[in-house]
């Protein structure tokens, strides 16, 4: 049996996380992915199966600072893209990772939009 890695149990507790976590159209899920150097956000309609806004460090590329600053700032982006589409309220989707960092600089950018996390 191969040794299980860091992304398989972070894919077994997201597993876990979205038996639990559902989007809507009018609360959709905000689905967090995080990687070495960058971090990506979407929101998410599970009913319709659809992705309604998304914003990535790739995104800022103007914006300098360290990881959890860049995270902040897609967090804005995306309340802001949020906005633009109507959405007030969303679900946090954490993807497997701790709150905490640059997960949690993201939804406080978020909530700085003025969305409801």
């Amino acid at each position: 049996m191969a040794k299980a890695t860091r992304n398989d149990g972070r894919t077994r507790r997201h597993a876990r996380v979205r038996e639990k976590v559902r989007g809507s159209a009018a609360r959709p899920r905000l689905a967090v992915f995080r990687s070495l150097t960058h971090i990506y956000a979407q929101l998410v309609d599970d009913d319709a199966g659809k992705t309604l806004a998304a914003a990535s460090s790739l995104d800022t590329k103007d914006a300098k600072g360290k990881r959890t600053e860049l995270a902040k700032s897609v967090g804005t982006l995306l309340g802001d893209r949020a906005k633009q589409k109507g959405v007030t309220e969303v679900v946090f989707d954490r993807g497997g990772y701790r709150y905490h960092g640059r997960v949690k600089a993201l939804a406080d950018g978020v909530r700085a939009a003025g969305v409801k996390v």
